[in-house]
């Protein structure tokens, strides 16, 4: 590689406290001790094939959930459910709320269904609730757990189950999704914001999705 000489770089060296430039929100459902459902809010998720990854504080009650009943649904809300998905904003399904959240002014919220305005649905494959106005449920369950820096906890999850609204499917298609009608509610930096209009063609596209099936 080359470095050129005459170029004056044009980045500054700072020191983020967080690194959230830009992921899809995820409305993570896990079954509480009382087989009620909780909800969290969460951004620090990715997907590779069936397999997702979630990154959760490992004092949250997402977590204990997760450790003694490994089902949950991975709810994705589209842009236009942000006001249900901000009043989940500072709530916690612990009753002994932790120093940290104490102190960032969280509150605890037994029922975050009620809380939020969404519904509740059965699923198939995991005792945990689908939120209905979801566009996208993920039924999933836990299959590893890796141990990150300052309490952090990463969940390997298998998707066995998707169900999605009709409103976003491809047409003619049985199995896609159409991306010009799929608006994810995207999370920057503690910000919520909406997909744009696609920018440019991808030769990604050209390549048949079941070929990665």
């Amino acid at each position: 590689m080359t470095t050129s000489t005459h170029l004056r770089d044009p980045h500054t060296v700072i020191d983020p406290a967080i690194l959230y430039f830009g992921t899809p929100v995820v409305l993570v459902t896990s079954v509480n001790p009382d087989g009620t459902s909780n909800i969290m809010p969460m951004s620090s998720a990715f997907w590779l094939g069936s397999t997702g990854v979630l990154g959760i504080g490992g004092g949250s009650q997402t977590a204990v959930n997760l450790r003694r009943n490994p089902g949950c649904v991975l709810n994705l809300p589209s842009a236009d459910l942000v006001t249900a998905v901000d009043r989940l904003a500072l709530t916690t399904g612990r009753r002994d709320l932790s120093a940290g959240k104490a102190a960032r002014g969280y509150r605890y919220e037994p029922d975050k269904f009620t809380a939020a305005g969404l519904t509740a649905l059965p699923a198939g494959t995991v005792d945990a609730a689908r939120i209905a106005e979801c566009p996208v449920n993920l039924e999933a369950h836990v299959v590893d757990e890796h141990p990150v820096d300052d309490g952090i906890l990463l969940f390997e999850v298998r998707v066995g189950r998707v169900h999605v609204h009709d409103d976003i499917r491809l047409a003619g298609t049985e199995h896609r999704i159409d991306p010009d009608r799929w608006r994810p509610l995207i999370m920057s930096f503690q910000h919520f914001y909406g997909l744009g209009d696609r920018v440019h063609p991808s030769r990604l596209a050209t390549i048949d999705e079941e070929l990665y099936r």
